[in-house]
């Protein structure tokens, strides 16, 4: 099969690997010179045969938009655009409609596996009609992982990316699980190899995944991750997926406290906290800090003097590091 493919980078370009090793014709554009096979959407356009296959691997929002609109000048009736970036399901309904008044097919899908893909195959998750899914079944069938898994027709127009977004959610509130697991191993006297305990769960427990490898591979490299902030950013689809939750009215208590875990980690002196800390000192009596903890004491949870204004502000947490470790790609997280 010959397809074009606009984006090349860390996850496109692999994708184009994958899928000439798979014996398809991949016709690539990117902004970077070094990695085109033609000089523009145009020139990719006019090298493929009809009816045209056109993937879109760019940055969601405006650079998936415009790539869209060009398209629809571009291509013909019975083509089809794939949106294989992370864009918003509701980008998805109104790219669908725009390419329809020309009868050019849309497909959307969500994809995982980041930068392994290229060895181990990308999960993929596609929505649009069965006729437009079955131009294009081929491009799935190389991309996809070896086996019976990974791969759904998840629905109409929509259904992919909506499926891809509620994927990220629930790998946010893993995540977070992992990360506070760490902060309560670490802070014990008890526990004396945290990275071995991890590792042990890899095998034989309920609770063992791939992002249980990766955090364990990032143990490995620095057993207290104290080379990296505690700071972890979000992708958007967390946002995306409790906002989803509300409008429909589903209870999402794990996905939503872990996306605004993410945002407190950013803080370096939380505003609220310190309206909670000044609350507590005026009903009570309770201690408030101002400089960081002096002793390890403080830091384990031993209260200084009822009215004692020194000590301070903790460091960020263990757990906000390892949510921060073990995030891959600020996102698109996959």
């Amino acid at each position: 099969m010959e397809l074009g493919l606009i984006g090349l980078g860390k996850m496109g370009g692999n994708m184009r690997e994958r899928l000439r090793r798979a014996g398809h014709t991949v016709v690539g554009f990117d902004h970077n010179p070094d990695v085109r096979d033609v000089e523009s959407v145009e020139d990719l356009v006019a090298a493929l045969p009809s009816p045209k296959v056109v993937w879109v691997m760019v940055p969601a929002g405006d650079p998936t938009r415009e790539t869209v609109r060009t398209l629809k000048g571009l291509l013909d009736e019975g083509d089809v655009v794939i949106d294989g970036g992370n864009s918003r399901w509701t980008d998805d309904l109104v790219h669908g409609e725009l390419l329809a008044e020309n009868g050019i097919g849309f497909v959307d899908c969500g994809v995982s596996g980041g930068v392994w893909g290229l060895e181990n195959g990308y999960a993929l998750m596609a929505g649009g009609s069965p006729d437009d899914i079955a131009k294009v079944q081929p491009v799935f069938d190389a991309l996809k992982p070896e086996g019976e898994f990974g791969w759904v027709h998840a629905g109409k127009v929509g259904a992919g990316h909506f499926s891809k977004m509620v994927h990220n959610g629930i790998e946010y509130a893993l995540m977070q699980s992992y990360a506070e697991g760490f902060e309560l191993l670490s802070k014990v006297d008890m526990v004396d190899n945290v990275t071995e305990v991890f590792r042990s769960w890899r095998e034989g427990t309920v609770i063992r995944s791939w992002l249980l490898d990766l955090l364990v591979a990032a143990l490995d490299d620095d057993d207290k991750l104290a080379g990296i902030r505690g700071y972890a950013e979000d992708s958007g689809e967390g946002r995306w997926t409790v906002e989803a939750a509300i409008e429909n009215a589903v209870p999402m208590h794990a996905i939503a406290s872990s996306l605004f875990a993410r945002f407190a980690s950013r803080q370096d002196d939380s505003p609220a906290m310190k309206a909670v800390a000044a609350m507590r000192n005026q009903f009570g009596g309770h201690a408030v800090r101002t400089d960081a903890p002096a002793t390890s004491a403080d830091a384990a949870g031993t209260p200084p003097t009822t009215g004692d204004t020194t000590g301070g502000t903790p460091a960020q947490s263990p757990a906000a590091q390892a949510a921060g470790s073990g995030s891959g790609t600020a996102p698109a997280e996959s």
